[in-house]
């Protein structure tokens, strides 16, 4: 079956078919590329790059903030004459914030649209949903910041630029122990999110180990509204610190709802907090909470600097958070694979992103290991005056 032919039968299905018929299309798609002259996504004068990122939902500023160092970077790139002697094309699909949504946007990209790598997700449920299909279509695919282990367990095709959660929940556990000097935590977890129920059983062995102790370990579910029964709950467990592994919009909410119960002690979590909407929702309520991420545009390196003059002449002033950073570095770090495999096929690329060491990041040096993660520093920022403000660099 000829290219053509599937280009037909794509624009044919409808959006609601495309995960039932995804893989089958991944399928046929590979057998067309081989009998091609010129490879799928690399021929003519562009490079085909794909991203699916949460740009509407209820996590949309994490795939807007991605989005955009991610167009950031591919815009430099291109200004400076491309990768192989070709201008990088990205194609960008909204997976809306929801299950399911991810494996049909990568599978139109791989399919229909030919690209030669794929970009996203930051949430590391939707991450793990669209890994197989890029595993099994031997796409390299590069999550900016999904920090769940499963996620680059998937296969030898899957790659991160951000640190993972086994290093994440023992630099909290850590931070917990030492700068708060909690002796007893609460954790409250989301149930529906494997990013949140990975955090919280690092940090919990981390700071059992740190001799520590859990008073109370409670579940939500991602999006409810109503918290004040588990927070009733670990008030009267009387904890030090009360450790919350979940996304912005879920923490802002229970922060509001812990200060109407008058539970006030420090609250932290991780890098899912990492959104202006966390101080724009809470307000006063998440005043003086910690959470950590990879990245502060206070660091003092030229890659840094340069990013964040970038980024503000771009985008009005803006000031970039860490989900932009990594957006921005999952495509240097793949530009630079391309050109150092010279070629854009799947396994050469592949073997050149697994061979990253100490590549010069907005997000600092960063090299890919054995596993396929990257080995980098964590930061710890506190909500101070309504702003995040940078208390601490973590190196592994």
């Amino acid at each position: 079956m000829k290219k053509e032919c599937l280009t037909d039968l794509g624009r044919n299905i409808g959006r609601r078919l495309w995960p039932l018929v995804g893989a089958l299309c991944v399928l046929l798609a590979a057998g067309c590329k081989k009998s091609d002259e010129t490879p799928s996504g690399g021929g003519g004068g562009e490079i085909k790059i794909g991203e699916f990122a949460s740009l509407t939902g209820k996590e949309a500023t994490f795939g807007v903030s991605s989005h955009e160092g991610t167009a950031l970077a591919v815009e430099q790139i291109n200004a400076a004459g491309g990768v192989l002697g070709k201008k990088l094309k990205l194609l960008t699909e909204d997976d809306l914030s929801k299950a399911g949504e991810p494996a049909t946007a990568v599978n139109k990209l791989i399919s229909r649209d030919g690209v030669v790598a794929v970009l996203g997700e930051v949430a590391s449920s939707r991450s793990l949903e669209a890994a197989p299909i890029c595993q099994q279509s031997q796409i390299p695919m590069i999550s900016p910041s999904s920090t769940n282990p499963k996620v680059t367990e998937t296969g030898d095709y899957i790659f991160r630029v951000c640190f993972i959660d086994p290093f994440q929940g023992t630099v909290m556990a850590n931070f917990a122990s030492k700068t708060l000097k909690a002796k007893k935590v609460a954790i409250f977890k989301d149930v529906k999110s494997d990013y949140s129920i990975g955090l919280a059983k690092f940090f919990k062995e981390g700071f059992l180990a740190n001799s520590g102790q859990i008073v109370s370990e409670l579940d939500y579910n991602g999006g409810d509204k109503d918290f004040k029964a588990q927070l009733t709950e670990i008030k009267s467990a009387g904890p030090d610190a009360i450790f919350v592994p979940g996304y912005y919009t879920d923490v802002a909410l229970i922060c509001i709802q812990a200060k109407q119960l008058n539970l006030t002690v420090p609250r932290f979590g991780g890098d899912g907090w990492e959104s202006d909407q966390l101080v724009e929702i809470g307000k006063e309520a998440v005043e003086g909470t910690y959470f950590s991420t990879h990245y502060a545009p206070e660091e003092d390196t030229p890659q840094s600097k340069s990013f964040v003059a970038s980024y503000g002449k771009k985008y009005s002033g803006k000031v970039p958070d860490a989900m932009a950073a990594l957006g921005f570095d999952s495509v240097m770090i793949l530009a630079d694979a391309i050109k150092r495999a010279g070629a854009t096929d799947g396994a050469k690329v592949r073997d050149a992103l697994a061979a990253t060491k100490d590549f010069a990041c907005a997000t600092g040096l960063t090299s890919i290991n054995s596993h396929r993660d990257a080995t980098k520093p964590a930061v710890i920022l506190q909500v101070k005056g309504g702003k995040f403000k940078y208390v601490e660099t973590v190196n592994p």
